[in-house]
């Protein structure tokens, strides 16, 4: 039994040891496959964390094709949609799931806009690109009501890929009560035919994309040919976005907007936007020609932008957080330069489009596109400069002076001076470099509009105001464009000085008639004197006194001093025709000289300097800075010395209180302190 048993205990150690050493070896086992398992769900975390790719492209303005402008001081040959769709291949070929949206402002800028309801061309080439979105611009309207609905039409009986068209805030039915005009009815039609939505989903790999486009505030300001009305966007983007949240299992929301930022964050629609509609993950921000080397953020909203003219292709790559909401993994703006090559494919659609111009649109005029008007050996500024730098600018002199040109040399010319031409800045649309300058160069330069016969290009029209009211046009400049740079005002036959550092809406100094030889005359308050400007300035100088909310007060008037209702009453005409303002700048550069004897004409030298049209007088002198106040300037002095004795007044207010109270407390001391 002893030997039994002593055999049954050992035999049970080994049993027993065995178990263990099993035991140790699952657990080992174990504890490996639990970290094998931390590994795996690491990774899959990882691999489950949702990702999209975005590029992006805004206020393109028909800019199809490559171009030579001034870049930095430096003349360069940028953008183009053959070399854009080479980058967004290429993306594609790494992410297929890539999307590409548009900011609006799509149209207007180069010829091809010519030929914007037969062809349709800008819109249909953003679907070549790849494009699933775009949302409307200001500039859409500029052929008017009519012009928009056709190409719309023209875009969807191509029979091409276009892309989506995104607008949330246009108000229907406000419009419907009041009775749609024809116009509006031919946007809504075109809209119905088109597919115009308010928002629109997409799938990207596992990414649910929800989409809307939204019009701004500023925008619709800029539109005066606009028949459409709109609602708040900040209102409208809300509830779409609401809708969204409710109807639709979106992973992301991103917003094109047509409204812009601006250095000034209380007037930067688009941030305002991103403050009070937080849902918004992305606003791609068009409009304002904003150029972002880094996303504005506001919460978990990343706001983009990529300049203008297609010289950047805009791109971002996001991540989800566990939260639901995106961290930026990457942004950037790349340059579109000649390194990169272009599509053929995508290049052979555009030539086709570009085709269709000369006999389309330049016959009836007697030009072609790429016929030489004038050689040109002067650096001209660029068009950041003329809003950048507030000066004279040799741009701005030479479309002026065009101006005044034009109408002088006209056949219909009625035999009465121009004393005045201007040309805003924010008309102007393109510089001119050296080399030579073609009837594309000069068109692009100033590619806007329509007139009232239907054809493209504003017209000229002339209005007349009086000595004092052209003083308030130099003021405008001089205060006002310091806040709107888009109405800088370039012009011929006026000469003023101002001062930066005096009042706003008294810095100007002194305005007189300057001839073209140079010599000045006093302006006369009462007299009206000849102003020639194009179509869309004439409409918006005489928004000033609104705008200004009468403070600034402008009144175009027509040759008898009656004041001009509808501008196209005042249209300039030459040989029967209306006389277009991108014409007026073509004729004038016919008709210079051709110094090197090969037949073309030569951009005179007297452009390479400045005339003195728009002194700016820097001095800090208290004597300069406070002569000859105007009366705004003594009228916001008064309000200034009311609001400093208010708060005089308010400090000793404030003290006797003081005083009071503290006398009070100390009666009170003494008195519990008694027997």
């Amino acid at each position: 039994m002893l030997c039994k048993t002593g055999r049954l205990i050992c035999y049970g150690k080994k049993i027993k040891n065995w178990k263990m050493g099993l035991a140790a070896v699952l657990v080992f086992v174990l504890v490996l496959g639990m970290m094998g398992m931390s590994g795996s769900v690491k990774a899959a975390d990882q691999t489950d964390s949702k990702m999209i790719d975005i590029m992006f492209v805004h206020d393109t303005h028909s800019h199809l094709n490559s171009f030579s402008t001034v870049v930095d001081e430096k003349q360069e040959m940028i953008g183009g949609f053959a070399r854009i769709k080479t980058l967004i291949d290429e993306q594609k070929e790494k992410n297929p799931d890539t999307l590409v949206v548009d900011g609006g402002d799509f149209s207007m800028g180069t010829l091809v806009q010519t030929v914007f309801e037969t062809q349709a061309a800008e819109i249909r080439m953003l679907g070549a690109l790849g494009c699933e979105a775009t949302t409307l611009g200001n500039h859409e309207f500029d052929y008017r009501s009519k012009g928009l609905a056709k190409m719309l039409e023209t875009a969807a009986e191509s029979g091409d890929t276009v892309p989506e068209l995104l607008v949330c805030n246009i108000n229907w039915d406000a419009m419907e009560q009041q009775g749609l005009s024809e116009g509006q009815q031919q946007i809504r039609d075109a809209f119905t035919e088109y597919g115009t939505k308010d928002y629109v989903m997409v799938q990207k790999g596992d990414v649910r994309v929800a989409l809307l486009g939204v019009f701004g505030k500023d925008a619709l300001a800029c539109a005066p040919t606009c028949e459409l009305q709109f609602t708040d966007p900040v209102e409208a983007v809300k509830k779409t976005v609401a809708e969204i949240k409710k109807n639709e299992d979106a992973d992301i929301i991103i917003c094109l907007s047509h409204s812009g930022t601006s250095e000034d964050e209380s007037k930067s629609e688009d941030e305002i936007l991103a403050k009070k509609v937080p849902d918004l993950d992305v606003i791609v921000s068009a409009h304002t020609h904003t150029k972002l080397d880094e996303p504005i953020v506001h919460g978990d909203t990343y706001i983009v932008s990529a300049g203008e003219y297609g010289k950047y292709l805009g791109s971002l790559s996001l991540e989800q957080k566990d939260d639901g909401r995106w961290n930026m993994k990457e942004y950037k703006l790349t340059p579109i330069e000649t390194d990169i090559a272009e599509n053929a494919a995508t290049q052979e659609e555009i030539n086709s489009f570009m085709a269709t111009v000369d006999t389309d649109y330049l016959a009836q005029f007697g030009f072609t596109r790429e016929q030489v008007l004038a050689e040109n050996d002067v650096a001209f500024d660029s068009l950041e400069d003329l809003y950048n730098i507030h000066t004279e600018h040799n741009l701005g002199d030479l479309i002026a002076d065009a101006y005044a040109y034009a109408v002088t040399n006209s056949t219909d010319y009625n035999g009465t001076p121009v004393d005045v031409a201007i040309a805003p800045s924010g008309t102007i649309r393109d510089t001119y470099t050296k080399g030579n300058i073609t009837v594309e160069d000069v068109f692009n330069s100033f590619s806007l509009g329509i007139g009232a016969d239907g054809v493209p290009g504003y017209p000229l029209i002339e209005a007349y105001l009086t000595g004092k009211e052209l003083k308030t046009v130099a003021e405008i400049d001089a205060s006002v464009s310091d806040l709107m740079t888009s109405a800088r005002l370039y012009m011929y036959g006026l000469q003023f000085t101002y001062n930066p550092h005096r009042m706003i809406l008294n810095r100007v100094t002194d305005v007189y008639l300057l001839d073209a030889d140079g010599n000045r005359r006093e302006l006369e308050d009462d007299k009206m004197y000849r102003v020639v400007a194009d179509l869309y300035s004439g409409q918006m100088l005489s928004a000033v006194t609104k705008t200004s909310y009468g403070l600034l007060s402008v009144v175009p008037k027509k040759a008898d001093g009656t004041p001009i209702e509808n501008f196209e009453d005042v249209i300039l005409t030459d040989n029967g025709g209306e006389l277009k303002a991108w014409t007026a700048i073509a004729h004038y550069m016919e008709s210079f000289p051709d110094e090197n004897g090969d037949g073309i004409a030569d951009i005179p030298q007297y452009y390479a300097g400045l005339h003195e049209r728009k002194v700016v007088d820097d001095s800090a002198n208290l004597i300069k800075l406070i002569k000859n106040p105007n009366k705004y300037a003594v009228m916001i002095a008064g309000v200034v010395l009311i609001a400093i004795l208010l708060v005089v007044l308010l400090i000793r207010l404030v003290l006797k209180l003081v005083k009071y109270q503290t006398g009070k407390r100390r009666s009170g001391s003494k008195a519990g302190e008694e027997p």
